[in-house]
């Protein structure tokens, strides 16, 4: 059986990944009386008095919702509400087995941003518009995973990877190649760190100011990228680069690609499934490290090592908002969590089951909460 077939079987088998049990035992008249009416009243009036209350009294101290409205699932596309549900019902689980956090996956049948709560796995640029407008007007944290999370574990990995080639943020130049929400957080993210030379791409080759094709937020991002206002492809964006971030399309990089880049390169290939090159491929023609988004490689960057523990913390720390501080804080705690011993080209990043990085990220997270 293939690992396909199998988690066809076993998806079957499950019935849906996640369950719900009660903490509260309800076997006589007493237990009824105390977990619901009349019991139940003393809590509601303790949360009326004082809303603060509910992280004491009930399950919003450690839950949050995993919303999709299946426009941009995994490498799937735009799959629709249902067939998005298997992925959210996973990332629910995930948060649960690797933060102990509560989380309840909602589909929403819409891609009207006007009716859109929450998200995951929203497609740009309403996923930007959505954030944007849910962060003003909600007093509680949002967080796209596929902007920021990728974005928080690629910094974390490229933190490490400048230590293995010997390099300084400031004299590297970045190539990005994706310009959808995936990418441009990782741009963003890069720059907030402290990169200087960074150039966004998408399958048109460089983004430059005034192009026609680009959307509304691609556009925003020509005025803090290609400061040098470079023109041509992405084959052009790569030559003397020093780091290259892809999340776009399998094997659209070459061997050549990666000859033409700095000594030492380092280049994070995730496009999802298969890789733009395969790692050994790239190492083949100099690369000195490579992440991918895959788990049969080294250096798998996966969001489960940040989305647990951010949360936890904002949770546990009752923030109303993710900041670029904590996103910055949780990027540093996930690369300090490979020890400096440890290092190598083949070791940029900790283990997806290291059972201490969601404690280490949230403690990190709540540092920067009032």
């Amino acid at each position: 059986m293939t690992n396909k077939e199998k988690a066809l079987e076993m998806h079957k088998q499950w019935n849906g990944k996640l369950s719900v049990e009660a903490k509260c035992q309800v076997a006589s008249a007493e237990d009824l009386a105390i977990a619901y009416t009349p019991g139940v009243a003393e809590p509601c009036r303790a949360i009326a008095k004082n809303p603060k209350e509910a992280y004491t009294y009930t399950i919003k101290s450690n839950t949050v919702a995993v919303v999709s409205d299946g426009s941009a699932v995994l490498g799937l596309g735009n799959i629709g509400a249902l067939a998005a549900m298997p992925v959210m019902e996973g990332k629910a689980a995930l948060f649960k087995e690797f933060g102990g956090v509560n989380a309840f996956p909602i589909c929403l049948d819409t891609q009207d941003t006007e009716e859109i709560i929450n998200l995951e796995d929203i497609a740009a640029p309403r996923c930007f518009e959505i954030e944007e407008r849910l962060d003003k007007m909600l007093d509680i944290p949002v967080f796209h995973d596929d902007q920021h999370g990728t974005a928080i574990v690629v910094l974390a990995g490229i933190i490490n990877a400048l230590k293995v080639v010997g390099k300084q943020k400031e004299d590297c130049k970045v190539v990005v190649n994706g310009a959808g929400s995936a990418g441009i957080a990782i741009a963003k993210m890069l720059l907030s760190y402290g990169f200087k030379d960074l150039t966004l791409c998408d399958r048109q080759g460089i983004l430059c100011s005034g192009d026609p094709s680009l959307n509304w937020m691609q556009e925003k991002m020509t005025q803090i990228t290609n400061l040098s206002h470079k023109t041509g492809t992405l084959a052009d964006a790569m030559k003397g680069a020093d780091i290259f971030v892809g999340v776009s399309a399998p094997g659209i990089i070459s061997q050549d690609m990666v000859r033409s880049m700095a000594k030492d390169s380092i280049l994070f290939t995730m496009a999802n499934p298969d890789p733009e090159i395969l790692p050994h491929l790239a190492k083949e023609a100099g690369a000195k490290v490579v992440g991918t988004g895959r788990s049969d490689f080294p250096n798998q960057v996966n969001n489960v090592l940040v989305f647990p523990g951010i949360f936890k913390g904002a949770l546990e720390g009752h923030s109303t908002h993710i900041t670029s501080e904590m996103k910055l804080a949780a990027a540093h705690a996930i690369a300090g969590l490979v020890p400096a011993e440890e290092l190598s080209d083949t070791n940029i990043l900790p283990h997806a089951f290291d059972p201490q990085i969601a404690d280490v990220v949230s403690a990190a997270v709540k540092e920067y909460i009032d």
